[in-house]
C-alpha cells in the first residue's frame, strides 16, 4: 500500500512536471475513455522510473480516472451545489471514496448518511474533518466543510470486538457512544475543576495541577493562560493515556481537543515547554498509525512546527538542554519519532531521497537508543523502576554506572524541588489565613494574593483598591446586607474613630458589622464608601452587585452544595489523576518496539545508497 502510493506520487509528479493533463486530449477522447497516446506515457514512465508497464499503466489509469471524476463532480457542484466529499473509511482495502452531499445538512444527517452507505453503526462513528470534530447540530457549511472536502471516519470499536458486534443491538452501541461521550465530559470536567484551582489549597487534601519547567520547578503564569494550558497538557496526557493502549480512535478527538487549548496559549509562554511540539508529533503519529495520513493535509507543517518548537525550547544545538539537564539522550526518542514521521511523509509524496535521509537518520538514533535489557535488570535489582533504568541509560549512552548515580542525583533534586514548593503553597495558606484574620473573606485573599504574586502588603492595599472584594464572603452567612441589623455601639466606635454616623451605618452595614474591615475601608477612602460599595435603594444582595471579582479569580471548583454533585466531581478528577503519569519523562520513555518495526518496513521500500 505504502509502494502503490510512493509510485503514484512519483508518476503525479513527472506528469506535473512535463505539464501532462490527463483528463484532456488527447490522452481522454469524447467519450472520457484512454485515448491512444496512453500507450506512449506508459512506455516512456515505466522506463524512466523503473516499473513494470503493467503497472504503470494501471496506476496512469487510476490517475486518470480520479482526475476526470474530479472535474465532474466540479462542473455538478458549480450547476447544483452539491458537494463532492471524500470519505476515508477506518481500515478497510478502499480507504477513499466519494460521497455526493448537500453542504446545507447538519453534521448528524452526514454521520447517518455514511453509515447507511457504508454499513457502519451510526453511533459508533465519529468524523473528523479539518482536524476538528464534527459538530452533529451544526450544518457542514457552518462547519467551513467545502466542495472536495476531506472526511475522515472512525469506528470506536475495538479490533477484538468483531464477532460481538455482529450480534450487538442498537441499544448496545448507543450505550457504548454515551459511555465514550460522557467519559469525555468527565474528562473536561475534571481538567476545568483542576484547572481552577491554585495554590493556595491545602496540598495535603486537595490534588491539583501545577506547571513546571524541564528542572520541575513551578513556572508562575497568569490565571486565565494557565487554565488554558492546564486544560491543554490535560486532554494531552488523556490522549497518550489511550495512545499507550494503542486505541488511537479514541485518543485522536483527545489530542485535537488539547491542540485547540494549546492555541489559546502565547506563543512566548509555548517556548518555555516541550509540550506543544509533542503533541504536534502525536497527533500525526496518530493519523499514521490509523492508515489516515492523506486526511491531515498538514501534517507537514505540524512537523516543522514541532521541529522549529524543539530548537526553541531545547537551544539549536540542544546547549539549553545540556545546561540544565546535563545531557539531551532522553530527548533523542523525540527525534527518532520525528525524523521517522518526516521520512515517511517523503516517501507518500514521492521523494525517494529526502525519504531515505530522514529515515536512516531514525535508524540510526534507534540504534543509538537501543537498551540492552541485561542493563535494565541490573538497575532493578539497585531498586530503580525500568521506566527509571530506561531514561538514565539513553542520557547516560549506556552506561550503567552513570545511570545508577543520574537516578539517585535526580530522586534527591526532586525531593528537595517538592520541600520547597510544599513550603511556598503553605506559605500562601498562611498568608490567607492572616487576611482572613483581619476580616477578608478566603476569595478575597485569594485573589488578592494571586495578583500581587503572593506579596502580603500589597495584597492588603489590592483589595482596598478593589471595593467589589471587599463584598465577597464565604458563604457561610445567609442575612442580605439590606436586613443586618448593625449595633449602636459599633456605629460609635466609628464615630469615635472619627467618621460620620451615616458612613459609618452603611460601612457595618455592606460589611455585616464587621469593624475592623469598615474602619480601613473608610479610612482608605477618605471617610465615605466608594459608589461600588453603597446599597440601591431597591437593597441589593453581595452576590448582585460583587459580580466582576469573579473575573479576577474564579471560584475555587470543587465545591457544591449538592453531596451528589461533589461525588461526581472528585470521581472527574480522580478519573484524570489516574492518567496523568507519577514520572515527568513519561513522556521520553518509548520502548521503540513500533518504531523499529516500522524503519524496518520503509527501509525495505527504498534504495538505501551504498557506501
Amino acid at each position: 500500500m505504502a509502494q502503490k502510493k510512493y509510485l503514484i506520487a512519483k508518476l503525479t509528479s513527472c506528469l506535473r512536471e512535463d505539464k501532462i493533463q490527463l483528463w484532456k486530449p488527447p490522452y481522454t477522447d469524447e467519450k472520457k475513455e484512454a485515448g491512444k497516446e496512453m500507450k506512449e506515457l506508459v512506455q516512456k514512465y515505466s522506463s524512466k522510473l523503473n516499473i513494470n508497464e503493467n503497472d504503470t499503466e494501471n496506476m496512469l489509469e487510476e490517475i486518470r480516472c480520479k482526475a476526470i471524476e474530479r472535474g465532474t463532480g466540479n462542473e455538478n457542484f458549480k450547476v447544483t451545489g452539491i458537494a463532492r466529499l471524500d470519505i476515508y473509511l477506518p481500515r478497510r482495502k478502499s480507504r477513499k471514496i466519494p460521497l455526493e452531499t448537500s453542504l446545507f445538512i447538519t453534521g448528524k444527517e452526514l454521520r447517518s448518511q455514511i453509515a447507511q452507505e457504508y454499513a457502519l453503526q451510526e453511533n459508533a462513528v465519529k468524523i473528523i474533518i479539518n482536524k476538528k470534530q464534527l459538530d452533529l447540530g451544526k450544518t457542514l457549511e457552518d462547519q467551513g466543510v467545502t466542495h472536495n472536502t476531506k472526511v475522515m471516519v472512525l469506528q470506536l470499536e475495538q479490533s477484538d470486538e468483531e464477532t460481538k458486534r455482529k450480534v450487538q443491538e442498537e441499544e448496545l452501541q448507543c450505550k457504548k457512544e454515551k459511555e465514550i461521550n460522557d467519559k469525555m465530559q468527565r474528562t473536561k470536567k475534571g481538567l476545568e475543576i483542576l484547572a481552577e484551582r491554585e495554590e493556595y489549597l491545602d496540598p495535603d487534601s486537595v490534588p491539583y495541577l501545577d506547571i513546571a519547567n524541564q528542572t520541575g520547578r513551578s513556572i508562575p503564569i497568569p490565571p486565565q493562560a494557565k487554565k488554558a494550558l492546564v486544560l491543554a497538557m490535560g486532554y494531552h496526557e488523556k490522549g497518550r493515556a489511550l495512545m499507550k493502549k494503542k486505541e488511537y480512535e479514541i485518543a485522536l478527538p483527545y489530542l485535537l481537543d488539547a491542540d485547540k487549548h494549546f492555541c489559546e496559549c502565547s506563543m512566548e509562554l509555548l517556548n518555555t515547554v516541550d509540550n506543544y511540539a509533542v503533541l504536534q508529533l502525536d497527533i500525526v503519529w496518530c493519523y499514521f498509525r490509523l492508515e489516515q495520513l492523506d486526511c491531515l493535509d498538514d501534517a507537514e507543517k505540524k512537523l516543522s512546527t514541532a521541529q522549529k518548537c524543539f530548537q526553541r525550547c531545547y537551544g539549536e544545538n540542544h546547549e539549553r538542554l545540556i545546561d540544565i539537564k546535563g545531557s539531551y539522550g532522553r530527548e533523542k526518542v523525540l527525534f527518532l519519532r520525528l525524523y521517522l514521521l518526516q521520512g515517511i511523509g517523503h516517501y507518500h509524496s514521492g521523494r525517494e531521497k529526502e525519504a531515505a535521509e530522514y529515515i536512516q537518520k531514525a535508524s540510526s538514533l534507534y540504534g543509538e537508543l537501543s537498551i540492552d535489557p541485561d542493563k535494565v535488570d541490573r538497575l532493578s535489582l539497585l531498586g530503580f523502576s525500568e521506566q527509571e533504568a530506561r531514561l538514565a541509560l539513553r542520557a547516560c549512552h549506556g552506561n550503567v554506572e552513570h545511570a545508577a548515580n543520574l537516578i539517585t542525583n535526580r530522586r534527591e533534586e526532586k525531593a528537595q524541588i517538592r520541600r520547597e514548593e510544599r513550603a511556598k503553597r503553605r506559605q500562601r495558606l498562611e498568608d490567607i489565613n492572616t487576611l482572613k484574620s483581619m476580616g477578608y473573606s478566603q476569595r478575597a485573599a485569594q485573589v488578592a494574593l494571586q495578583n500581587t504574586q503572593g506579596n502580603l502588603d500589597q495584597a492588603f492595599k489590592f483589595i482596598l483598591d478593589n471595593p467589589e472584594l471587599l463584598l465577597e464572603d464565604d458563604g457561610d452567612d445567609s442575612v442580605a446586607m439590606d436586613q443586618f441589623q448593625v449595633s449602636q455601639e459599633s456605629i460609635e466606635q466609628l464615630v469615635y474613630m472619627g467618621f460620620s454616623r451615616e458612613s459609618a451605618e452603611q460601612a457595618l452595614k455592606v460589611f455585616k458589622g464587621n469593624i475592623h474591615v469598615a474602619s480601613q475601608t473608610l479610612a482608605h477612602y477618605g471617610g465615605v464608601l466608594p459608589p461600588s460599595l453603597l446599597l440601591s435603594s431597591e437593597g441589593s444582595s453581595p452576590s448582585e452587585e460583587s459580580t466582576s471579582s469573579k473575573d479576577l479569580l474564579t471560584e475555587s471548583a470543587g465545591s457544591s452544595s449538592s453531596p451528589t454533585d461533589e461525588d461526581m466531581e472528585t470521581d472527574a478528577v480522580n478519573e484524570i489523576l489516574e492518567d496523568i503519569p507519577e514520572h515527568e519523562e513519561d513522556y521520553l520513555d518509548l520502548t521503540l518496539e513500533e518504531e523499529e518495526q516500522i524503519i524496518h518496513e520503509y527501509l525495505s521500500y527504498i534504495q538505501v545508497p551504498q557506501h
